[in-house]
C-alpha cells in the first residue's frame, strides 16, 4: 500500500459548516436545556456579544466553553445554589503511560468498534501500542512553554473516560496517533470532536501544523481528511507540501488510486498497484512499493544480517546467527521473525543497522 503524508496548516484553517455544527450539537447536549434557560436568565449576554456570536466562530472559544472549568456556575436565587450544566466535562493532557482505567476503555473499543476477539486484546498490546511513544519534555518557544513527546488526551464524562486521543506533539506540529472511544459518545462524531480539539491545541501551543497521519484516496473512510482545510500532501519525490485542492482531488480520482505519479511508477509498477489495491491483501513492506525502502536482494548484499547483535538480557547480547531459529525462520514470510526483522533492516539501511542491537524483550 503506498501512503502519503498529509498536514493541515492550523493557523489557515476555517471550521467548515459541519465542524461548527458538530462542536455546537455537543456542547448543547453537556450543558443541557435547563442549563442554557438558566444562564440565559441569570448572566444574559449583551446585545454587542449576541451579534459578535452570530457572526463569528471562534474554534478555541467554542472548544473550551464546556469543559467545567470554563463553564459559569452562577447562583439562582430562586433555590440559593449555583445552576449545573447537564454533565460535568473535562479534558485533560497525560503522559502516554498505562493505566487500568485506560485499558478497559481500549478494551471496550476493540471489542465493540473493530470487533476484536478477547484472544486478540490485551494489556502488553496496549502497552506496545499506545502507550510506547516519545516519552515527555517542555521547551520555551517564542516565550510560551510548549509540551513536546507522546501523550494521551482524555475525555471525561461526570468523572468516566469516555474517550483517548493519542497524539504526539513535536516541534512543528500536532500530530494525531489514534483515537478510542465509549459506544456511550458514538453518536456524538468524536473523530471530529477530537480534531478540532486537536487543532485548537495546536493553534493555542504555537504548532503550526496538524498532521493527521497518512491519506489514501482509494480508501473511502479517509476523505474525510479532505475536508479540513488548507490540507496539504507530501510529494514523495521533491519532498514539498502541494495544496490538497480540487484540481488535485480531481487527479486522484481520475487515477483511482494514491497518487503514485509522485512515486515515479512505471506501467507495470502501477498494473501491479492496481491489483493490489483492489485484492485487499494484506503483503510486508516489500510488497508496499514504499518509497525510500530497500529491496530484499540489496538488504541480502548490503547488510550484515547474520551479524546484526540482539540482546537477550541485560547482560546477555548475541548476534542473530548465533539463535538456533535462525536459518529456519523464512525471510520471505513478513510474519516471520526473520521477516520482520530484514523489513526493519530495509527500512533503516546499512549504516543504522551496523550502529543499533535489537531488543525485543517487552
Amino acid at each position: 500500500m503506498v501512503f502519503i503524508w498529509v498536514s493541515l496548516d492550523v493557523v489557515g484553517y476555517k471550521p467548515t459548516r459541519d465542524h461548527r455544527t458538530t462542536i455546537n450539537r455537543w456542547n448543547n447536549f453537556l450543558l443541557g436545556q435547563d442549563y442554557r434557560a438558566n444562564a440565559a436568565r441569570l448572566c444574559p449576554r449583551t446585545r454587542q456579544e449576541k451579534h459578535w456570536r452570530r457572526n463569528h466562530f471562534d474554534l478555541c472559544t467554542a472548544i473550551h466553553e464546556t469543559e467545567s472549568p470554563c463553564v459559569p456556575k452562577p447562583i439562582d436565587p430562586r433555590v440559593r445554589e449555583p445552576i449545573k450544566p447537564a454533565y460535568r466535562f473535562d479534558v485533560s493532557l497525560e503522559p502516554d503511560i498505562f493505566t487500568e482505567e485506560k485499558y478497559a476503555l481500549f478494551e471496550h473499543y476493540q471489542y465493540h468498534v473493530h470487533k476484536e476477539g478477547s484472544d486478540r486484546v490485551s494489556r502488553k498490546g496496549f502497552k506496545r501500542f499506545l502507550c510506547s511513544g516519545m516519552g515527555q519534555t517542555q521547551r520555551i518557544h517564542k516565550g510560551r512553554r510548549q509540551e513536546l513527546g507522546s501523550y494521551h488526551q482524555c475525555y471525561r464524562l461526570d468523572g468516566r473516560l469516555v474517550a483517548i486521543g493519542v497524539i504526539d506533539l513535536l516541534p512543528e506540529c500536532v500530530s494525531s496517533v489514534y483515537l478510542i472511544y465509549h459506544q456511550d459518545v458514538k453518536e456524538w462524531s468524536f473523530g471530529k470532536l477530537s480534531a478540532l480539539r486537536e487543532i485548537s491545541l495546536a493553534i493555542e501551543g504555537n504548532y503550526p501544523y496538524y498532521y493527521m497521519g497518512y491519506y489514501i484516496h482509494s480508501c473511502v473512510k479517509m476523505r474525510y481528511k479532505n475536508q479540513y482545510k488548507p490540507t496539504y500532501l507530501l510529494d514523495l519525490e521533491t519532498y514539498s507540501w502541494n495544496p490538497l485542492d480540487a484540481d488535485h482531488l480531481a487527479r486522484l480520482s481520475a487515477r483511482n488510486l494514491t497518487p503514485a505519479d509522485n512515486l515515479g511508477l512505471d506501467d507495470e509498477e502501477l498494473t501491479q498497484l492496481r491489483k493490489y489495491l483492489q485484492s485487499g491483501e494484506t503483503v510486508g513492506a516489500f510488497g508496499s512499493l514504499m518509497p525510500g525502502l530497500m529491496t530484499l536482494d540489496e538488504v541480502q548484499i548490503e547488510v550484515n544480517l547474520d551479524g546484526w547483535k540482539v540482546k537477550l538480557s541485560d547482560s546477555v547480547t548475541v548476534r542473530l546467527d548465533e539463535l538456533r531459529q535462525w536459518y529456519t525462520w523464512n525471510i520471505m514470510d513478513p510474519s516471520s521473525p526473520k521477516g520482520l526483522i530484514v523489513e526493519l533492516a530495509a527500512a533503516l539501511g546499512p549504516a543504522l543497522v551496523s550502529q543499533f542491537v535489537l531488543d525485543f524483550r517487552p
